[in-house]
């Protein structure tokens, strides 16, 4: 097998991410080898059939880009590309110490504790830095110099990089077995007990014939894969299309680079709206909007698109292809419909941000659904400049709220992306029935009682629309809060009654956390109210903004709050006369009726 790697008849997908194993991990690897012990089982894909992937070489080797392998790695990347380079390279392996450190080593074993059946195998890999000189701690004691093969034997230990090499062993020994008298015998054992196991090593392969699908593949790789790295539809993706021969021929050769394309389309949205989050450039999780969410949306327009195109050609017909974003729609999303339909999502996503932000959502941490844009990306992209009309707007708004405070995209949403984009398109486009989101979503008071923590969607959803409805910093009190000043002035959503007043005045501290005892404020306003009540710190404002009380009173009111409730410390009062207010407002976004009951009822029960 390391023959095969060296020469590139097996070479990795470019879906595998880079090998990554530190020196600690490839010194124990080793240990096994030369012990026999069982490795684990390695896969191998037949190149030549429908699953087509750009390949690349392990790291450390020297194929050229002109080979083609025979079969690709799915399965053992990791350790085939450890032992590649510890025993068949002539160059120091590139690994990491303590931290994360870089290290380039050269592995040793010391031949005496190798033939010591009471010697732990462990203690016998020695991992020897770039120059070959091993010193001692701090750089203090006796050096082990290794820098010729006359020092090496002297202190008994082989370079494993030999192990596979008989000439090159074979003058090794020689000087070796002229040392002493009873390095024969070391020889002979070490001969026995260690190059002949490592040579003879036997590695469980398992080889998926050519015919594998390309998801069977995918699917086996996330199942079998030892190595704990999940593969993702992206990662396939970006390996089908990189080798994509004939994009390639019509592009000067160049491969097409999935990864390069979605940078530059996540880097301009976030760039413009911080609502999709932020840019990873190091390979780590996806946050905010990610690769997945724009595959998704692509594959719904695609789907979408095959199946009115069916429809127009055989009127009437039962059976046409289904809308889906499923994981085989993605894995089969040709590169000629992704070139096709991804600056289209681009500019729909764009969009996306423009009305997330009419609707006063501004940050990622305040997305009260991340999975909700993969839908309307989707519906921005089929209704095209339908969603500049105002009435259109208008429309797909109460689909957004409906959403958020009716909490359908919490759980499992394939089967809900897919609804609400033929729904919706179906309802703007050609009159058709209200969405089922929209009919199926209820809110009732209760629900906005036990609104307590950003977990929850609705909770950010009652956030967005206090902004939305045109809510003043009681510190700053010029204008409504904007997008600039909620950024600028670290606006979060803050406690009206602190939690120094229910414990002074013994109130029943389970509505302390609920959305109605909670403003949009800024960092400043929060920290003028302090632990006061209510009334010491409106007083405090109005003399800090110099404002007559009525004025003021009108500030308060801007966040759907009776001012006189909070001059009175009046906290039931204040409690009972928000939740009416905050019950209206959601009604008026959803469009529907909110299901009522009593406040004290709702509270206990």
């Amino acid at each position: 097998m390391l023959n095969d790697v060296a020469v590139g008849t097996i070479q990795l997908p470019d879906f595998q991410r880079q090998w990554k194993w530190d020196d600690d991990r490839i010194r124990a690897l080793l240990a096994t080898v030369t012990l026999d012990y069982p490795l684990g089982v390695a896969m191998t894909l037949e190149t030549g059939g429908e699953a087509q992937f750009k390949a690349r070489p392990l790291h450390g080797t020297e194929v050229g880009p002109d080979v083609i392998p025979e079969q690709l790695l799915l399965d053992g990347q990791q350790r085939l590309t450890s032992l590649f380079q510890a025993l068949k390279s002539d160059r120091p392996v590139e690994t990491t110490g303590a931290r994360s450190r870089p290290l380039r080593r050269w592995y040793y074993i010391d031949i005496a504790k190798a033939v010591d059946d009471t010697a732990d195998r462990d203690e016998a890999i020695l991992s020897v830095p770039e120059d070959r000189v091993v010193r001692g701690a701090f750089r203090r004691g006796a050096a082990i110099d290794l820098t010729t093969r006359e020092k090496e034997c002297a202190s008994g230990l082989f370079p494993l990089n030999l192990i596979f090499e008989p000439e090159r062993t074979g003058k090794w020994q020689r000087v070796y077995v002229s040392g002493a008298d009873d390095h024969w015998d070391l020889w002979s054992a070490f001969q026995a007990r260690v190059i002949d196991t490592v040579k003879g090593f036997k590695v469980p392969l398992i080889r998926l014939p050519k015919e594998t699908r390309k998801e069977a593949v995918c699917s086996v790789f996330e199942r079998v894969n030892t190595g704990g790295v999940v593969l993702n539809v992206f990662e396939l993706l970006t390996a089908t299309y990189a080798g994509d021969t004939q994009y390639a021929e019509r592009n000067g050769g160049e491969d097409f680079s999935l990864i390069k394309d979605w940078q530059t389309i996540k880097g301009k949205l976030c760039s413009e709206y911080q609502v999709f989050g932020t840019l990873d450039r190091d390979g780590g999780q996806e946050t905010g909007l990610t690769s997945l969410d724009f595959l998704q949306a692509i594959a719904l327009v695609r789907t979408y698109q095959r199946k009115q195109e069916f429809l127009a050609e055989n009127s009437g017909a039962a059976n046409a292809p289904a809308v889906s974003c499923k994981r085989r729609d993605l894995l089969h999303l040709p590169l000629a419909d992704y070139t096709r339909i991804a600056p289209r999502t681009a500019e729909a996503l764009s969009w996306v941000g423009r009305f997330l932000a009419t609707q006063h959502v501004f940050r990622e941490r305040d997305l009260p659904y991340g999975s909700q844009v993969v839908p309307l990306a989707a519906i921005g992209v089929l209704l095209g400049d339908m969603v500049e009309d105002r009435g259109v707007r208008k429309r797909l708004a109460r689909w957004y709220w409906c959403g958020v405070f009716g909490e359908l995209y919490g759980g499992v949403t394939d089967t809900r992306f897919v609804r609400d984009v033929e729904q919706v398109v179906g309802w703007i486009k050609g009159g058709g029935p209200e969405p089922d989101t929209i009919a199926e979503a209820t809110f009732q008071e209760q629900r906005l009682h036990r609104l307590t923590s950003r977990n929850s969607a609705a909770y950010k959803g009652v956030h967005a629309l206090l902004l939305k409805e045109g809510a003043i910093d009681w510190f700053f009190h010029e204008e409504p809060i904007n997008e600039q000043f909620l950024i600028g002035q670290y606006v979060d959503i803050r406690q009206v009654f602190p939690k120094a007043w229910f414990e002074q005045n013994g109130a029943d501290s389970s509505r302390m956390s609920s959305i109605i005892n909670k403003t949009p404020l800024s960092y400043r306003a929060w920290q003028a109210m302090g632990a006061s009540a209510p009334s010491e710190y409106l007083t405090s404002f109005e003399r800090h903004t110099g404002s007559p009380g009525d004025w003021f009173n009108d500030i308060v009111g801007t966040h759907l709050i009776d001012a006189k409730m909070l001059r009175a410390d009046d906290f039931e009062g204040f409690y009972r006369d928000r939740t009416a207010r905050l019950l209206e407002l959601v009604e008026r976004e959803m469009g529907k009726a909110v299901v009522r009951e009593g406040v004290h009822d709702a509270h206990t029960g």
